[in-house]
């Protein structure tokens, strides 16, 4: 988390933005499921704001410890990932041992995770993150929806951009799905 946070300051301060109170940021996470890059995109959600109840960051599943922050009004952005070699060493920590062998995370000894988290505190940027050049990037921001019908199958309210054509009429993605699967 300590090294998401730290790469989301760095990115932020490439493009001179602060922290997203709205939707002035917006996240598009290479990061997957399954592995410690939840932890990573956790750091990054603190530090910009950016969060899937907004709906300003958006996950790539790459797989990859590497996200791109754009700032929207200026339409630039950035992209950050962590260093390979760094990324190699890093897995070789304690810390990562310990996650290896089933250990979750808040269960690790203070005495193997404090010193790790106070490192990556503070190392230098260079030695860890690369980070691109801000670019042009042409974000066009999504209008809200706030009509909603009933779904013709399950009968709950639906916000009506993801209703779909089925059989019985307008359907919720769920029911539709479902209908698909012959269920």
């Amino acid at each position: 988390m300590p090294l998401g946070l730290r790469a989301a300051i760095a990115a932020m301060r490439i493009l001179g933005v602060e922290r997203s109170i709205d939707k002035e940021l917006h996240v598009i996470s290479e990061t997957g499921k399954g592995h410690a890059a939840g932890c990573f995109l956790d750091g990054v959600m603190v530090a910009t704001g950016c969060t899937y109840g907004k709906s300003n960051i958006e996950k790539l599943y790459y797989n990859k410890m590497a996200f791109t922050l754009v700032d929207v009004k200026s339409k630039s952005a950035v992209r950050v990932s962590l260093a390979p070699e760094f990324f190699s060493r890093m897995l070789q920590s304690p810390f990562v041992e310990q996650r290896k062998r089933g250990v979750l995370p808040q269960d690790i000894p203070p005495d193997i995770a404090d010193p790790l988290i106070e490192k990556v505190l503070s190392l230098p940027e260079k030695t860890f993150l690369l980070v691109g050049p801000v670019v042009p990037f042409d974000f066009a921001r999504k209008k809200g929806v706030f009509d909603v019908a009933p779904c013709a199958r399950c009968g709950e309210m639906v916000f009506v951009d993801k209703l779909e054509e089925g059989v019985a009429g307008r359907v919720c993605l769920g029911c539709n799905r479902a209908t698909e699967k012959g269920n």
